[in-house]
C-alpha cells in the first residue's frame, strides 16, 4: 500500500463521518518560498558499512512529512529512532544493524586485554582470584578478591597510605579500557598531583569485578580509592568506561551505597579528559568530607 492508497482511504474515511475532506497542498510557487527537504534516502543495501557514520545516520521512514525533522532527531540521538517499518517488522537495514551492534557487544565481553598492551602502558598487572574469562563471567564473587600472588605483588611494588589510589580493570569492556586510557590516565594522574595530593601507584586488575577495590583500599591503606573499569557494552556503544570511587574502603563493611560513580565515559558521552577533571575534584572533596556515595553532602 503506497502513500497515494493510504491518502485515499483517509479522505474516504473523513468524508463518511461527515467531516471536511483536506485537499493536497499543492507545491508552493511563490517567489522566495523555501522548497521542502529532500527526505534522506530510504534505500536499503547490504553493501552498506553497518559500522559506519552513513549507517547509523540512515533514516528508514519512507516519505516522511518533514524531513527535516527527522534528520535533526537522528543527529541528536543515538538512539535507533527515524528506522521505519515494514509493516509490523523492522526494515531489513535496521534489523542488520541491530544484529551487528548485538554480536559486537557480545565480542567486546569476551575480548581479553593484551598482555603486551598493560606492558607497553607501564603498568603492573594482577588478578583477582579468576583465572579465565568464562570463570569471571560465571563467578562473580572471586572476582571481587585478590589472588595471594596480586596481594604478595602489591604489598612489596605499590606505595603505601596513599591518599588517591588509581586502579585500572577491563570489566565488561575492554575496548572501554584501551580506547579510553591515554586520555583519562595521564591527566587523572597530573590532576592529584598538582592538588597536592599522595598519589599511590597505579596497577591494572584483569578480571577484576567493582568491590575488588574495597580489598585494594585496605590492604594498601588508601584514603581513596578510584577505580576505572570497563562497563557492560549497550548495543553499538562498547567503550563506555566508569569510575567507582570510594573513601576508605573496607571488605566487610562498605556497602554499594559507599561508592560514587560516574559512568558513560567515552568520546560520545562524557569526554575522558572531562571526566578526569570531575574525578579530581570529587577525589578532593571527599578527603574533605571523609565520605563518598550517599555519605557526601553536596
Amino acid at each position: 500500500m503506497d502513500q497515494k492508497q493510504i491518502e485515499e482511504i483517509v479522505r474516504s474515511v473523513m468524508a463518511s463521518m461527515g467531516q471536511d475532506v483536506p485537499q493536497p497542498v499543492a507545491p508552493s510557487t511563490q517567489e522566495g518560498a523555501k522548497p521542502q527537504r529532500a527526505a534522506p534516502t530510504a534505500t536499503e543495501s547490504c553493501a552498506l558499512d553497518l559500522g559506519s557514520a552513513e549507517a547509523k545516520a540512515w533514516i528508514g521512514v519512507e516519505n516522511p512529512h518533514r524531513a527535516d525533522v527527522l534528520t535533526e532527531l537522528r543527529r541528536s540521538t543515538a538512539a535507533r529512532v527515524c528506522t521505519g517499518r515494514a509493516g509490523p517488522r523492522p526494515r531489513t537495514q535496521a534489523l542488520l544493524r541491530f544484529l551487528a551492534d548485538h554480536s559486537r557487544s557480545k565480542d567486546t565481553v569476551l575480548k581479553e586485554v593484551p598482555e603486551e598492551w598493560v606492558k607497553a602502558q607501564g603498568l603492573l598487572e594482577v588478578r583477582s582470584e579468576i583465572s579465565d574469562k568464562n570463570r569471571y563471567l560465571t563467578r562473580p564473587d572471586m572476582g571481587r578478591r585478590l589472588s595471594q600472588e596480586a596481594i604478595d605483588a602489591l604489598k612489596s611494588q605499590c606505595v603505601m597510605n596513599p591518599d588517591v589510589q588509581v586502579v585500572i580493570s577491563d570489566g565488561l569492556s575492554t575496548d572501554a579500557i584501551t580506547a579510553n586510557y591515554e586520555e583519562i590516565l595521564p591527566p587523572l594522574l597530573a590532576g592529584l598531583k598538582q592538588a597536592g595530593l599522595k598519589v599511590g601507584t597505579p596497577f591494572f586488575v584483569r578480571y577484576g569485578r567493582v568491590k575488588i577495590e574495597d580489598q585494594i583500599g585496605e590492604l594498601l591503606g588508601a584514603k581513596v580509592v578510584i577505580l576505572l573499569v570497563g562497563e557492560r557494552p549497550g548495543l553499538g556503544q562498547s567503550e563506555s568506561l566508569s569510575c567507582y570511587a570510594v573513601y576508605s574502603p573496607r571488605v566487610t563493611t562498605t556497602v554499594e551505597a559507599d561508592r560514587t560513580c560516574i559512568s558513560n565515559i567515552h568520546q560520545g558521552g562524557t569526554p575522558p579528559v572531562e571526566a578526569a577533571a570531575v574525578i579530581v575534584d570529587l577525589a578532593k572533596r571527599m578527603l574533605e568530607q571523609k565520605a563518598s556515595g550517599i555519605n557526601m553532602t553536596r
